[in-house]
């Protein structure tokens, strides 16, 4: 495993790590999910991602559960707040008192004293700036969290954000969470690079495989148990087109080429990319992980051949259907 600074923090994260999101509390019981953190950890994942609204808090719980045996000092873990988690009108948002109620929600689920990293899951156009800052500022102080960053934020918001905190004297964000992949590019590539490079702002993507589709399992259809069958994320349907396919069995068709799998390649793609921190991957089955995990060590058959092959293949994508 190799490990990346967050962005210019001092604090090193494995290149790929494993998250909660849909699969703990959902997919996975707390067997196998406790089974999936202690094999990662054992194969050198140190970041584990959650988010308090993941499976409401049950994600929380079972990966406090499955990390209880674990140095924690050897650990990085985050989560995330902004979702409504709480009743009445203060339950939701980026305000000081849905923040301060959900720190301490939240270490409670996860059994520990801090989390490493602590994002702001959504902008709240209701909180302004300053007083977001201010009460990470002051949970940072406090010693409950160590760092934090924004989550799907608009690069301008981010950029706000660091703004108001050097104006105040305040702890800056120093990470990012977008979604990245093959399909999805222009918020990393584009909006957020010009942040990457001035200051030095950190990467952890989330949905490389694109929900799955880029691992190649919806080639031949829907397959049972899959995230496409589950209820809660029903709209991964709607992606699950017949151009997006054709498109993704030519991948298929490379990557086999190139002796890996499909997820492989869609991983080893990202990798490549050295401002991203870390990717964050789900997993249902140990063997899944291993795939996954895989992936690091395919980065070098990339070869700028290669890669202009998978460009010419991808830019299929964003033909009309």
């Amino acid at each position: 495993m190799h490990y990346r600074r967050l962005g210019r923090s001092g604090l090193k994260v494995s290149e790929l790590s494993l998250g909660a999101w849909i699969t703990f509390g959902n997919q996975l019981d707390s067997k196998l999910a406790s089974d999936l953190i202690n094999t990662g950890f054992d194969q050198g994942i140190n970041f584990f991602d959650n988010a308090d609204i993941y499976a409401n808090g049950q994600a929380e719980i079972m990966m406090g559960n499955a990390i209880k045996d674990l140095p924690r000092e050897a650990l990085v873990l985050s989560s995330k707040v902004f979702w409504p988690t709480m009743p009445g009108p203060n339950g939701r948002g980026l305000s000081r008192k849905h923040i301060m109620e959900s720190i301490h929600a939240t270490l409670k689920r996860l059994n520990t004293d801090y989390i490493d990293l602590y994002f702001c899951h959504r902008y709240d156009p209701d909180t302004s700036i300053e007083e977001v800052c201010r009460t990470m500022d002051i949970l940072v102080r406090q010693g409950k969290i160590l760092y934090w960053g924004t989550s799907m934020w608009e690069a301008s918001q981010v950029a706000m954000a660091i703004g108001t905190a050097k104006q105040y004297n305040l702890i800056a964000p120093v990470v990012e969470q977008p979604q990245y992949n093959m399909i999805h590019r222009n918020r990393v590539e584009i909006e957020l690079d010009p942040l990457v490079k001035e200051y030095g702002l950190g990467l952890t993507t989330w949905s490389p495989l694109y929900f799955g589709l880029l691992s190649g399992k919806y080639n031949e259809g829907i397959p049972a148990g899959s995230r496409a069958t589950l209820d809660d994320v029903a709209w991964i349907n709607d992606d699950i087109t017949p151009e997006r396919i054709t498109v993704i069995r030519k991948l298929t068709a490379l990557a086999q080429e190139m002796e890996m799998t499909t997820a492989q390649l869609a991983l080893a793609w990202i990798l490549r990319r050295k401002e991203i921190s870390s990717v964050i991957t789900g997993a249902t089955r140990l063997e899944q992980l291993d795939e996954n995990l895989m992936a690091a060590e395919m980065v070098e058959k990339l070869t700028d051949d290669i890669l202009e092959n998978i460009e010419t293949i991808i830019e299929e994508f964003k033909k009309p259907a």
